[in-house]
C-alpha cells in the first residue's frame, strides 16, 4: 500500500511538472511572440521615419532645384534682353517703314 501511494505521489508529481513545463512553454511562446511583434513595430516606426526624411529631403532638393532654375532662367532673360536692346530702335524703324509704305 505503501508503494501504491508513493507511486501515486510520483505519478502526481510528473503531471504537475508536465503542466509545469507546458506553462513554461506557453509564457515563453508568448514572450517570444510579444518581443517578435514589438520588433515589427518598431522596425515599421523606423521604415516610417526613413520614408519621412526621405521625403523631406527630395522635397528640399526639388526646391533647390527649382531655385536653381528660375536663377538660370533670369540669367539667360537678361542676356537675351541685353542682346535685343541694341537692335530695337532698327526693327522699329524697319517697321515704321513698312506701315507707312502700306498707306
Amino acid at each position: 500500500m505503501e508503494l501504491i501511494k508513493k507511486i501515486k505521489e510520483a505519478e502526481n508529481q510528473a503531471k504537475e511538472m508536465v503542466e509545469n513545463a507546458k506553462a513554461e512553454t506557453r509564457q515563453m511562446a508568448e514572450k517570444a511572440h510579444k518581443d517578435q511583434q514589438q520588433k515589427m513595430e518598431n522596425a515599421e516606426l523606423e521604415r516610417k521615419k526613413a520614408i519621412r526624411e526621405a521625403v523631406t529631403q527630395a522635397e528640399q532638393q526639388g526646391e533647390d532645384e527649382i531655385e536653381k532654375l528660375n536663377s538660370q532662367a533670369e540669367q539667360q532673360r537678361e542676356e537675351l534682353r541685353k542682346q535685343v536692346e541694341p537692335k530695337k530702335p532698327a526693327a522699329v524703324q524697319k517697321v515704321m517703314e513698312y506701315l507707312k509704305g502700306q498707306k
